[in-house]
């Protein structure tokens, strides 16, 4: 019988919660908590983190107006900024943003939220660092877990005292589990356990889902065969044989964010790829996510142009099960570089749109390092370049570079050391 926890997200962009629900199984009754908006949270709370979410929304937004928004959204970044790598020092120094959380915390910040989690105390898992803050200092019984969901992090995903500090900490990469190292975290308190991927995207740890949906994918990535001429024996040795055609034709999805953020890329894709859709050379699906607003700016802008496919949940669960399902028959992920990095592993090369926030770039500078995705030219033009690289083989061997070097298992790595 699997381990039952708390599971603990926040519904502020979709990144938290996507990071939540692999896991959302070992809940009690399969519910994901979101921290700021559970059904009977305090008014006083509901207000801050509405302020939080608010806000954020507000400066990704206006990061796209020149000068004004560029100036803005750089002061706002100082405060979520990773610093620098190296030299390797001591940086456990609490930040300006984690003295004004703790502030809150001892105020009463989340009070209400971790004593209905002590009448059970079953161990917690946080898809974000404050709500596992809330429960150390408010005294919580049992094991706390902080699942992170960037490449690299901030010194504000770390406790005030982390020598002191009981928050175990699951990493996605090594360079987390080093940085964690730099912001004082005990190493007995860091676990590489690897981003926790949807597990209907895997199928058992023996990835039979994955294998036979990225087999059809390949042929889509490479129509010349250049890639295959090369690397048929890697090919073999890791997925088995090629089918003689792939089961879908060559798909694009384009995710927006959370805050609804770079929709407009969205359709310059669809119109810059508009005659190879009509010819069917190509499907293009646009994930909106569960906002109405980005959802009805698609319709407008496109129109009903048979090729394109519109994903739109009318809940968070709804959309990411319509968005995974999606995925099964999707060849090139183009999204901002956000949690959605960690795709990679599933063998979806990603074309990086332009990232927002400081954290962003570090995943950025993560997928191009690790060749798992290549940073988009210009949108207009994607019919001339984006060609130009399936026909290089190019995106067919992020692919499977993604595939043999991510990190697939985090969600099953996370559920043993759970169950231990």
């Amino acid at each position: 019988m699997m381990q039952k926890v708390w599971v603990i997200s926040v519904s502020m962009g979709y990144g938290h919660q996507r990071t939540a629900y692999p896991l959302k199984d070992l809940a009690p009754e399969g519910e994901v908590i979101n921290a700021n908006a559970y059904q009977g949270i305090p008014q006083r709370d509901r207000k801050i983190w509405e302020g939080m979410r608010m806000f954020y929304e507000f400066i990704s937004r206006l990061k796209r107006l020149p000068l004004i928004g560029e100036t803005a959204f750089a002061a706002y970044d100082k405060f979520q900024k990773i610093l620098s790598f190296y030299p390797k020092r001591d940086l456990s120094e609490p930040n300006l943003q984690l003295k004004q959380i703790f502030s809150l915390i001892k105020k009463g910040w989340g009070g209400h939220l971790i004593e209905r989690f002590k009448q059970k105390s079953l161990p917690l898992i946080s898809t974000f660092f404050i709500p596992a803050f809330m429960a150390e200092y408010l005294n919580y019984p049992g094991k706390i877990y902080c699942i992170i969901c960037d490449a690299d992090i901030s010194r504000t995903w770390v406790s005030f005292n982390p020598s002191q500090s009981k928050i175990k900490y699951f990493a996605p990469t090594r360079r987390v589990t080093e940085r964690l190292k730099l912001y004082g975290v005990k190493p007995e308190n860091i676990y590489l356990t690897g981003y926790p991927l949807p597990l209907e995207l895997l199928g058992s740890d023996n990835l039979e889902i994955l294998k036979n949906d990225l087999l059809n994918r390949i042929l889509n990535l490479d129509p010349k065969g250049r890639y295959q001429h090369y690397y048929e024996p890697l090919i073999k040795k890791y997925l088995g044989d090629l089918p003689q055609k792939s089961d879908h034709p060559l798909t694009i999805m384009f995710a927006v964010g959370g805050a609804g953020a770079q929709k407009e890329i969205g359709t310059q894709i669809v119109k810059s790829l508009k005659n190879k859709i009509k010819n069917g050379e190509v499907k293009i699906i646009l994930a909106a996510g569960i906002k109405e607003k980005v959802k009805k700016y698609f319709k407008k802008n496109i129109g009903n142009l048979n090729g394109v496919e519109i994903i739109f949940g009318r809940d968070i669960n709804d959309y990411f099960q319509k968005f995974n399902q999606a995925l099964r028959k999707t060849d090139v992920l183009w999204t901002k570089p956000s949690e959605l990095s960690f795709y990679a592993a599933l063998g979806l090369p990603i074309i990086i749109a332009p990232p927002i926030g400081s954290q962003e770039d570090f995943n950025k500078r993560w997928l191009l390092k690790s060749g798992f995705g290549n940073f988009q030219e210009n949108p207009n033009l994607a019919h001339q370049w984006l060609f130009d690289w399936l026909d290089g083989g190019y995106l067919a061997e992020a692919a499977m570079q993604g595939f043999i070097e991510g990190e697939k298992l985090g969600a099953f790595n996370i559920q043993k050391i759970i169950s231990k």
